[in-house]
């Protein structure tokens, strides 16, 4: 696909007031926030979730995109609408999750490597035709204990690049995700210097791999302290911090940031994006600062619904609330 196209999606991927929405769980994942609801994980209960979501009101007023996986794909409405059609009917565009997930990294205890490189290319044109216009890979990086390790940041950073390379020749826009995980009891400085790393690892990748970087969207973390730190940094340090450290390594060429809430609370989540975005509407930023939640965007209306269908709408009224906030701190104007 030319270059202009590719641009084209990606630019709609971070548009103003909106962001992505990853509902992209593998089977295990879901079937454990399903049961955290008192909900059996069958085929017909995921679809009934996610029909819950795709369904909402107004979803396109806060939503540019949503990440699915293999079965949501594949999926449709009880009116036999596939879920692909019903987004596009809200002007949402569909994406997919193509990696298979992490394994143990040989030679590198408590470090994983994101497999699923095998067989992408075919997998990649089947998307297309299925209505797919981008893709997400999920690299992990540890913090603790002597890691991360170059040896980590480099195989994984050359995994994203490869992705990278064969979803544009598709013509399908990748979701660039190096994530270092938020687990830990690490500073807000420890974070940025394995964020720093693997930012420029992963630019060195893509350009070594002739990745058109105007055709991408990058999805990190914000620069954090660890969950379990004894002292974590407060939102004005988060966005100082984590835009300092964006500006050194991501190329202005890139469209767009849209940063995972990770293991963030529903309110840290989007409190720490408006920050970062309060920041961005003062000084010339080159790139669009958004957001490509699951949890933090799923959770509320997951518990709000309980898989009672006479709890859809209130739960699709708790989903727009937390579009709304989103929404709201990727503006930099949320109010609490």
């Amino acid at each position: 696909m030319a270059s202009a196209e590719l641009n084209s999606i990606a630019m709609k991927m971070v548009a103003r007031k909106k962001g992505i929405l990853a509902a992209d769980e593998s089977t295990g994942t879901i079937a454990r926030r399903l049961d955290s609801i008192g909900v059996e994980s069958t085929e017909q209960s995921r679809r009934q979730w996610r029909q819950l979501l795709f369904q909402t009101s107004d979803i396109g007023d806060y939503i540019s995109g949503v990440i699915m996986y293999d079965e949501t794909i594949r999926q449709s409405d009880d009116e036999g609408v596939s879920f692909v059609d019903l987004l596009a009917e809200s002007d949402v565009l569909t994406g997919i999750k193509v990696d298979n997930s992490t394994h143990d990294l040989a030679g590198a205890p408590g470090e994983v490597i994101t497999e699923g490189l095998d067989g992408l290319r075919p997998r990649l044109a089947e998307y297309f035709l299925m209505g797919a216009r981008f893709t997400k890979w999920r690299a992990l990086i540890t913090i603790g204990e002597g890691r991360p390790s170059d040896y980590a940041i480099r195989t994984n950073m050359h995994a994203l690049g490869r992705f990278a390379a064969l979803s544009q020749e598709q013509g399908l826009v990748p979701i660039v995700e190096p994530e270092v995980l938020m687990d830990g009891s690490h500073s807000i400085d420890e974070c940025r210097s394995a964020t720093s790393h693997s930012l420029r690892a992963v630019f060195e990748e893509l350009d070594a791999q002739n990745v058109d970087l105007e055709g991408i969207v990058l999805k990190p973390n914000m620069v954090l302290s660890g969950s379990d730190a004894p002292d974590r940094a407060p939102a004005a340090e988060v966005a100082r911090q984590t835009i300092d450290c964006f500006l050194e390594y991501v190329p202005a060429s890139v469209p767009g940031i849209a940063f995972l809430s990770g293991g963030q609370g529903d309110e840290e989540s989007v409190v720490n994006l408006d920050a970062i975005n309060k920041i961005a509407n003062t000084e010339d930023l080159p790139w669009e600062l958004t957001y490509s939640y699951g949890r933090g965007l799923q959770a509320a209306p997951l518990a709000a619904w309980k898989g009672e269908a006479a709890n859809v709408a209130a739960a699709q009224a708790v989903l727009q609330q937390r579009g709304r906030d989103t929404s709201a701190a990727r503006e930099g104007v949320y109010s609490g």
